[in-house]
């Protein structure tokens, strides 16, 4: 390579690296709306030293457990972390777990005013058993009730949603299919949400319930089982541009994983390749993924930057173990690094 083309090279690197750091610096006080699956995640950790006499298991000697918000309000604690402001809309238990979710939302600056109570299910809980040693999972158990939630919850949170639509600067959905959102409910609360920044991470069940948003965020598995079609290299550009077709949004941006992302618009479609790393933990990259991109573009950032930034976060935290929001810091650091 010429000398001059190295100095070009390096030119439009730093230019990249300043053009995402000014992104960055505008998260601060931008408004996120997150409606979703709200869970808890529970961390029990301790030694293994023998196995089992009653059968062949590990035994864990427990030496802490930890408690953190998971799924769609571990979404709200990254937009927060990332020096964003996040209100939570989501439904808990009348239980203790529903008390810890909330409280630890309240400590970590999440505005919970959003979040009701449903009498007839449990706090969705998650529960996993980690080897200190090896930092190794043994088991998760979890605790759910996926039944849809009825129309008097339905009522107050479209009620709650109508009141404040307007002071946010983009809308989240985050969807695990755990009963909240329903394609009536989605339907009533995209109606609200009119000419603003709307993001999604789908599931299943409401996969094409999501029409006209701004951009849909699926990951490779979701989408395959949602179209009923293998991806490969030779369809998967169609495929995406046939989904963004059916939901009429703005942008479908599909996760892979370790192949990175690929961003289908109006304009064509373009990969995003992940930035190789130690791979620690896949848990809650999604989550990552989705809130980086959301706050990017309620900057005004351009979809391709945003996806970028979503990127990045993403990457920052499958070097962690758990679920454990990315920083502000932390995406500084990266980009500039």
């Amino acid at each position: 390579m010429k000398k001059e083309e190295i100095i070009q090279k390096g030119n439009i690197k730093r230019e990249e690296i300043t053009k995402k750091e000014e992104i960055i610096k505008k998260f601060q006080g931008k408004r996120i709306l997150v409606i979703g699956d709200i869970m808890l995640d529970k961390y029990v950790w301790g030694s293994v030293e023998r196995i089992s006499p009653e059968a062949p298991v590990p035994v864990l000697t427990v030496s802490r457990e930890v408690y953190v918000p998971g799924g769609a309000a571990n979404v709200a604690c990254n937009i927060k972390s990332l020096k964003g402001t996040s209100v939570m809309v989501g439904i808990i238990g009348n239980d203790e777990a529903g008390e810890k979710l909330k409280s630890s939302l309240k400590d970590k600056g999440v505005d919970t005013s959003g979040i009701f109570v449903d009498d007839t299910r449990p706090t969705i809980t998650k529960i996993r058993f980690v080897a200190e040693k090896r930092t190794q999972q043994l088991i998760r158990i979890d605790y759910e009730s996926r039944h849809l939630i009825n129309d008097k919850l339905q009522k107050k949170i479209i009620e709650f949603v109508s009141s404040c639509a307007t002071k946010f600067d983009a809308i989240l959905f985050e969807d695990y299919d755990k009963g909240m959102l329903q394609t009536n409910l989605i339907k009533k609360l995209l109606n609200i949400f009119k000419n603003k920044i709307i993001t999604v991470d789908p599931k299943f069940d409401n996969f094409f319930a999501y029409e006209g948003v701004t951009l849909f965020k699926p990951n490779k598995y979701e989408l395959e089982r949602a179209i009923g079609e293998k991806i490969n290299p030779n369809n998967i550009e169609s495929i995406c541009k046939k989904v963004r077709k059916q939901l009429n949004c703005k942008a479908v941006l599909l996760t892979m994983g370790k192949e990175g992302m690929l961003l289908v618009d109006s304009a064509g479609a373009y990969k995003i390749p992940a930035k190789v790393r130690e791979v620690y933990d896949e848990t809650a990259a999604g989550d990552a993924a989705i809130a980086g991109t959301t706050i990017a573009l309620a900057t005004n950032a351009s979809l391709i930057e945003s996806a970028g930034i979503g990127n990045i976060v993403a990457g920052i935290e499958v070097s962690k173990f758990g679920t454990v929001p990315v920083t502000y810091e932390e995406l500084l650091k990266d980009i500039r690094n």
